[in-house]
């Protein structure tokens, strides 16, 4: 039996919610729709956000800049709840205007900057520590057009696939079918580019890493929409190495933590505020003392 059809109108009106898990979140408009300023810690950076992959990359990359030795790196990581619409608040929106975590300022420039979308966080702490980006072609070259591979084939990984395979209120065969072509597809990308190459774009680790990692190799270890049976993704050898390689480093194992409200209590750091915190404020010990 195909799919029922669908005859769109012919002009769109939004009068119920779409369905689907993120269905409450989801409007056709931008702005605020309260009001309620954000909070400042003590820290150069103050990053608002959520433990999602789009997250993940730029807590990662803060955790790989203080392992490193730039201290001045150091960051408050405040939680965005986005299932109760934290992120469109009238704070979260001056810093970000599309309400999409993760949103950060830099307080240590006059006056302060605001950067949003998680690539652009990753180029712009790659310029201002001198870090995980080549200064030189053809590697930086290769970098940025990594990261920028990962930018617009996420998407169709979150929001196509994941969207219709495990949030969708109902489940339709196009569709899933669409999109796990797609991603079947970008994941061989990875693997041949990941065949004669340690990292992504080539043989140091890069921001490149920092951004497909949370998408891709949480995809490979079953982490999102618990899919590695239907999509094959042992197939992908290469990519498996590269996802246990990196997902072995401890900034890696760190980042992963931050802002995380699901898994395990002692993998949830759920604000991050000193380096001591992943000692001392996990949701086990916090649980515990309650």
């Amino acid at each position: 039996m195909s799919d029922p059809t669908y005859t769109p109108p012919k002009v769109w009106t939004w009068d119920k919610e779409s369905g689907g898990r993120f269905a409450s979140i989801n409007r056709p408009i931008a702005g605020p729709t309260h009001e309620k300023e954000l909070p400042v810690g003590k820290h150069p950076f103050q990053l608002y956000s959520l433990g999602t992959p789009n997250g993940v990359k730029v807590t990662i990359m803060f955790e790989e800049l203080l392992a490193a030795g730039h201290a001045g790196a150091e960051y408050d990581a405040w939680l965005i709840n986005i299932g109760e619409g934290e992120q469109f608040s009238s704070g979260f929106v001056a810093v970000n205007p599309n309400s999409k975590i993760p949103a950060l300022m830099d307080h240590s420039t006059t006056p302060p900057t605001r950067i949003f979308e998680s690539g652009a966080m990753l180029i712009y702490l790659a310029e201002k520590f001198g870090a995980f980006l080549p200064t030189e072609n053809p590697q930086r070259a290769e970098t940025l057009s990594w990261l920028m591979w990962q930018m617009g084939s996420a998407p169709f990984l979150g929001g196509g696939f994941g969207h219709f395979y495990a949030y969708a209120p109902e489940k339709y065969e196009y569709p899933i079918n669409r999109y796990a072509m797609e991603v079947k597809r970008q994941l061989d990308v990875l693997d041949r580019q990941l065949k004669d190459n340690e990292y992504i774009a080539g043989a140091d680790y890069t921001i490149a890493d920092m951004a497909i990692w949370p998408w891709y190799g949480a995809l490979v270890t079953g982490a999102v929409y618990d899919a590695g049976e239907f999509l094959q993704v042992q197939d992908y050898k290469n990519v498996i190495r590269w996802m246990k390689q990196v997902g072995a480093r401890p900034a890696v194992e760190r980042g992963k933590m931050v802002n995380r409200t699901f898994g395990k209590p002692e993998s949830q750091l759920r604000e991050r505020h000193d380096a001591s915190d992943f000692d001392t404020r996990t949701q086990d010990k916090l649980e515990a003392q309650s």
